[in-house]
């Protein structure tokens, strides 16, 4: 664990119990604010640990929080492996204590925001609810549409209709077995062996934070919250200045969308790190750099120290 840190339990408005952390910048370094560090679907704060150390040497404090369902935080359903929501919006729970609590009176100014994956569309949907605070935003992978291919609109169409009954089942072929038990060589998400040996090691030792696949409730949220995201006026209500940054090989979220989307924005953009996958702050070293050229362009004070 890197040094200085302070976690805890929040509750949220609706009464559930979520894990937060938060660090210091490096002594010595110049103060330059602080970056939430907000994980995507079966992440968990430990996961992160390296980028907060980069980030604290950049100057800047850490605060990071398991989303309900998943990591440290409560889980919703019985049998804790099963990723489940009933609605995005009930994120919204999540990341409102987390500002209120930790963000805003123990975190220094200015606040940015770096979420992976599913964390953009918590982010994008806060900032529509006038949420402001976050100075920008950096959304790296962001979920804005799975890549499905063919099976993309039989996908939506059976998770809406089989979720207000068999919401709490996984998904069609979806296993019990923890994520990160899948082998390294048919895994989407890095091609980097150590990191994601790394990630397998914390949860083989720490059973609590495993993670299965979704289940048809929360498949069934994604599709009604990417919905929302994607209707064409959306993108144009946002003035927060927002870089998305695809993984040119994600097999996972449609990096079309992003495209499609982010032209969109009045204050933003997206960059595409050819030959990553959808995980880029777990792959190798290559493709890393390039992601921390982009965030140290676009976040002001960073300067890559």
């Amino acid at each position: 664990m890197p040094a200085g840190a302070v976690a805890g339990y929040l509750t949220t408005a609706d009464g559930i119990q979520v894990r937060y952390a938060r660090w210091p910048a490096a002594p010595g370094v110049p103060a330059r604010g602080t970056v939430a560090v907000l994980p995507g679907r079966t992440e968990f704060i430990e996961k992160y640990f390296e980028v907060v150390r980069e980030l604290a040497a950049r100057g800047f404090a850490v605060a990071m929080l398991d989303w309900r369902g998943q990591g440290g935080s409560e889980r919703l359903l019985r049998n804790p492996r099963k990723g489940f929501v009933r609605d995005f919006r009930d994120y919204q729970n999540d990341l409102s204590v987390f500002a209120r609590q930790v963000l805003l009176p123990d975190c220094p100014a200015p606040h940015f925001a770096l979420g992976h994956s599913m964390a953009s569309v918590i982010l994008l949907e806060a900032v529509l609810e006038g949420r402001r605070w976050f100075d920008r935003m950096v959304m790296v992978a962001p979920m804005l549409a799975l890549n499905l291919g063919p099976a993309t609109g039989m996908a939506r169409l059976l998770a809406g209709v089989l979720a207000p009954w068999m919401g709490g089942a996984y998904i069609p072929g979806g296993r019990n077995r923890p994520v990160t038990e899948r082998p390294f060589a048919t895994n989407p998400v890095t091609s980097d062996a150590k990191r994601y040996a790394r990630a397998a090691d914390m949860v083989a030792a720490h059973p609590e934070l495993a993670m299965g696949a979704p289940t048809i409730g929360w498949l069934a949220a994604a599709f009604a919250a990417m919905d929302r995201l994607s209707q064409p006026e959306t993108m144009r209500r946002i003035r927060q200045p927002i870089l998305m940054v695809a993984a040119g090989a994600d097999r996972i979220i449609s990096n079309r969308a992003i495209e499609h989307l982010s032209g969109r924005l009045i204050a933003g953009g997206h960059v595409t790190i050819a030959g990553a996958r959808h995980e880029i702050l777990q792959e190798q070293d290559i493709y890393r750099a390039q992601f921390w050229a982009a965030f140290d362009a676009f976040i002001p004070g960073s300067d890559g120290a």
